[in-house]
Formats: structure tokens, C-alpha cells, sequence
């Protein structure tokens, strides 16, 4: 089965980046933060990108990563969803924050169930903005 993201109102105006810039830090207000870009991203692509994310992470200082991870319009199925719950769990040592954009239609019980599985805290915002506002708000170091 397959199930798609909602795009945020800001979707339609982003291209889908080519799979080699979909993982990649950003700067927002000084702050380095890990972007994850699965938006519009097809059920071919999401799996292993997903499984990219750990190479990305685990290079970085513990307890450190401010990681942002966009769903809108992504294509996914039951395997690509267990690649996002193990990702979770293993880059957990190092991630001070995790916000998700774009989850509006994951499947019902999914948000509950990575956040039980992965034992961490990922909040959900409405928009990319939001979600980068709250991952530097508090933030001592980047």
C-alpha cells in the first residue's frame, strides 16, 4: 500500500531536489540544522534516502544534530516507514531536535508509533518556518 503527504501551501512553488541535495545542513539564524527533503519524493526514492540519513547524523558530536525532516507530498510504503522508525532509533545519540513538516496523512497510527519505537521527542509543524523557528528557540549551540 502507498501513502502520500499532504504538500504544505508551499509545495507547489519548490521543485523536488535531485536525490543527492535532498540530505543536506542549512544555516537559520546561525543555527545548523539537518534538512531531510523527502518532499514530493517517490515511493522508488523515499526508502533510501531514508536509509541515507544515518551517514549524515552519526558523523556529528552526540546530542547535537537539529535535524528538520520535510514529508509533504512524499509517496511511501510499509517499508519506507520502517526505515524512518530504525533511522530514528539509530540516530537518536545524536539529535538535539527533530521537527517534521508535512505529515498530515501519514497513516493513523504512525506518529505515535515512531515516536514509541524511536523513544524520542519529534514535534510536528504546519510549515518549514515553524518547525525552524522551534528547532533554534533554546538552542545554546549549532
Amino acid at each position: 500500500m502507498l501513502y502520500q503527504s499532504q504538500s504544505d501551501e508551499n509545495i507547489k512553488y519548490r521543485r523536488s531536489p535531485p536525490m543527492d541535495e535532498r540530505i543536506h545542513f542549512i544555516y537559520h539564524q546561525g543555527k545548523k540544522i539537518l534538512l531531510v527533503d523527502l518532499s514530493k519524493c517517490p515511493a522508488s526514492e523515499f526508502e533510501k534516502l531514508v536509509r541515507q540519513v544515518p551517514d549524515h547524523v552519526m558523523v556529528q558530536p552526540l546530542g547535537s544534530v537539529l535535524a528538520l525532516t520535510d514529508f509533504a507530498g512524499a509517496v511511501f510504503n510499509r517499508d519506507a516507514i520502517r526505515a524512518v522508525k530504525e533511522t530514528a532509533v539509530f540516530d537518536k545519540p545524536y539529535i538535539k531536535k527533530s521537527a517534521l513538516v508535512g505529515t498530515e496523512t501519514f497513516p493513523k497510527d504512525f506518529y505515535e508509533e515512531l515516536k514509541s519505537f524511536s523513544r524520542r521527542d519529534l514535534r510536528i509543524f504546519r510549515s518549514r518556518d515553524e518547525a525552524l523557528a522551534w528547532l533554534v528557540a533554546d538552542s545554546v549551540d549549532g
